[in-house]
């Protein structure tokens, strides 16, 4: 019998990227003898109610077409489902499917990972009843995050550049207690950031070295240094090369706190609530084509 793949289409991803390359999925799955129903969403709350519709339909699949803030919406019902989730990047920042290793500039090939079939069980973070697919974010970064989604100019990642320096102007140290596996940590820091995976913002790799299936939560905190010195640190983020630096302090564990007066959590580019926020793990939460 053929496969029944659910395509659920956010639109808007990518600023219509999201409705360009659907049709362009849909024949390719469609070619590898798969069947395949479409799934339009007008606005976010259609990402959640489409996939339990999806999960109760008796499919054997879905695949989503979008970013890291439609897969955070479908992973909310997906998890622990069971049923296979192939990811379509056609975000901005597309982090989740970067860490899974999904083809993210070929929807062709990303569309192939479906029709080959192969699934792992990978992790997903838990804080505020919410599953988190990325990385959750609370400092300097977060600041900047809230900062760019308020922005209507300029256009694509360059917004985050032009946040980042507006923020630096005026952004000086944190007073944190971080709690890893009940060990706290009180500490002075420009940011930190808890994930299941390695980058967020588009593929910074603020948890270098994260896996996304060992059950373990990462985290990277990055001590007070010169404004000068955060901007020279955020490219290297980019390539992993911030490791080793004197001011960049990773830890691991099960279970982390994070609390800070007066910030908000972000968590897959969105924001999450204020802190102080708790972070668990769901081991093999979420399976995937890869």
């Amino acid at each position: 019998m053929s496969r029944r793949i659910a395509l659920v289409v956010n639109p808007s991803s990518g600023r219509g990227l999201g409705a360009r390359i659907a049709p362009v999925v849909r024949e390719r799955l469609a070619a590898a003898g798969l069947t395949v129903d479409v799934h339009t969403t007008t606005c976010a709350e259609d990402v959640g109610r489409i996939a339990a519709e999806v999960v109760a339909s008796g499919a054997d699949a879905v695949a989503l077409v979008g970013g890291d803030g439609t897969i955070h919406l479908g992973a909310q019902v997906l998890a622990n489902s069971g049923m296979p989730f192939g990811v379509i990047p056609a975000g901005t920042g597309n982090d989740f499917a970067r860490g899974i290793g999904v083809p993210l500039k070929d929807p062709g090939a990303a569309a192939d990972l479906v029709i080959g079939g192969r699934t792992r069980a990978i992790d997903l973070a838990v804080a505020k009843d919410e599953f988190i697919t990325t990385v959750v974010a609370g400092g300097f970064d977060s600041l900047v995050n809230r900062r760019a989604n308020a922005m209507s100019w300029p256009k694509g990642s360059s917004r985050y550049t032009v946040a980042t320096l507006a923020e630096l102007r005026t952004f000086s140290p944190l007073e944190y207690v971080v709690t890893v596996d009940g060990e706290p940590i009180e500490t002075s820091a420009m940011l930190v950031a808890v994930g299941t995976g390695p980058t967020y913002g588009g593929g910074l790799q603020i948890c270098a070295g994260a896996e996304i299936d060992d059950g373990m939560l990462d985290v990277t905190i990055i001590k007070p240094v010169s404004r000068l010195t955060l901007l020279q640190l955020f490219p290297k983020l980019s390539k992993g090369t911030h490791v080793g630096h004197p001011a960049v302090h990773a830890l691991r564990g099960h279970t982390v706190r994070i609390d800070s007066p007066g910030i908000t959590a972000y968590a897959d580019g969105e924001p999450l609530g204020p802190l102080p926020v708790d972070i668990g793990v769901a081991p093999g939460a979420l399976t995937v084509f890869h």
